[in-house]
This record gives structure tokens, C-alpha cells and sequence, in this order.
């Protein structure tokens, strides 16, 4: 299907500041900083100055909480997010409810507890991120997310995605769940992209089991017979 630009000029400047430069420029701001989050239940909340918040909003990390406080701007973070900057960029540090930076096991079993799915959808989210694809909540698409080529003020998202695992049974197991998640992705423009976790037979119990599992991508279109069909005329 390919991006679907916002305006003139959207592409060209996309091109002209790339979504990996943003995010090693993010990386380094919270690295100089000395960065760190709190737990929050099932998200992770940070406070950041002026320069910082700028650089969360390019990256697409997180979003903002309205507050009455005026020299700090709050953002709220996904688990995904949160471990992603913790564990693979290695930025941002994460205390729990004690005040004590938690170490990457104690973060991921606290993550596992509050997400049972948490290593496939983390495995996957990473997956597409280190890839450079921004991707933000797709719930109100009835996916788990929705892919980006960059920033959302430039581009429309391009992939509706779905993350599957080894044992999972509760989706896009029959032909009707297909039919109908196609048909949506369809109706809003979007290609279906299925990322399939396989932990190789490995388990979940630290971290460092998230580099034998691997992801393969699989895009799912609906076959149109009149845009397929053979209009040439016999002679």
C-alpha cells in the first residue's frame, strides 16, 4: 500500500530528519541526565524539562499528562516503551514503588506480572522499533498496534499489527476472524501485519531469553477479483 503522506512536503521533510537520528538524539539527552521513571501499575511515568519533552514527542515515546505543575512536563509510558528505553537503549532507569531503581530481571518480572503476554508483545514492539517504526497503541483498530514510517504528524500508520505466539488460540484462528480483521484494515487503509513470536523452546524467566526468540512478519491483503481479473478483449 506504501505511506500515505500528511500534506505537502511531509516526505521531504520525514527524509530530512530521520526517526533514528531523533531517537539517538533522545537517547543521549536521557543518558546525560541521569533519567529515571516510576512504576505505576501498568505504565511508567516520567518527568522531563522543556528540551527533553521536545524529544519524546519527535521520538513518539509515551504521551503527555495534563498537570498543574509547571517545570516539569509528566509523560506517561507504555510497558513496552519504558523497557525498550531501559533495557535495549539502556537510558532510562525505573523505580518501583520503594524509590529503588529496579534492575532489568526485577523490571521484567514485575512487567510479566502486570502483562502475562508481555515477552511477545515486548519481542515484537522491539522487533519493529529497532527498525525505525514508530508504533503507538492500535486498540481502537482492535489490534495491538499501529505502525508508523514516522512521525504521525507526517504519515498516516501504514501497518494494523498483530502480535501472535506459540499456543495462542484465542485469535485469527478461524477463516471468519481473518475475514473480518482484513475488512477493517481494509476500511481505514491499513495493511494487516502479523508478527509471529517463537521462543525456540525457550522460556520467559529473564531478559536475556529475549535474544533466541525470533519474529517472523507475515502481511495479509484481501484478494479483490475485479482489481485481479484479465480485462483484455479476444480479437
Amino acid at each position: 500500500m506504501g505511506p500515505r503522506w500528511k500534506g505537502k512536503g511531509a516526505e521531504a521533510k520525514a527524509l530530512a530528519d530521520p526517526m533514528s537520528e531523533i531517537v539517538s538524539q533522545l537517547q543521549s539527552s536521557l543518558l546525560q541526565s541521569n533519567a529515571c521513571a516510576s512504576l505505576s501499575g501498568c505504565s511508567v511515568l516520567l518527568a522531563v524539562e522543556t528540551e527533553k519533552t521536545e524529544l519524546l514527542t519527535r521520538a513518539c515515546f509515551g504521551k503527555p499528562i495534563i498537570t498543574a505543575e509547571k517545570e516539569k512536563q509528566w509523560f506517561q509510558l507504555g510497558l513496552e516503551e519504558a523497557f525498550y528505553l531501559c533495557y535495549s537503549l539502556k537510558c532510562l532507569k525505573i523505580a518501583g514503588e520503594d524509590n529503588f531503581v529496579k534492575n532489568d530481571l526485577d523490571l521484567w518480572l514485575y512487567m510479566k506480572l502486570k502483562k502475562e503476554k508481555f515477552p511477545d508483545f515486548y519481542k515484537a514492539y522491539s522487533h519493529l522499533r529497532m527498525k525505525n517504526w514508530v508504533l503507538r497503541p492500535g486498540l481502537q483498530y482492535g489490534v495491538d498496534f499501529v505502525a508508523y514510517q514516522h512521525h504521525p504528524s507526517l504519515v498516516h500508520s501504514e501497518y494494523a499489527v498483530i502480535v501472535l505466539s506459540e499456543g495462542d488460540t484465542g485469535r485469527l484462528r478461524v477463516w471468519s476472524d481473518f475475514h473480518c480483521t482484513i475488512r477493517l484494515c481494509g476500511s481505514v487503509a491499513k495493511t494487516l501485519l502479523i508478527l509471529n513470536v517463537d521462543k525456540n523452546g525457550h522460556g520467559a524467566i529473564s531478559p536475556s531469553c529475549l535474544e533466541r526468540y525470533s519474529v517472523e512478519e507475515c502481511t495479509i491483503t484481501r484478494w479483490s477479483p475485479e482489481q485481479s481479473r484479465d480485462d483484455k478483449k479476444a480479437s
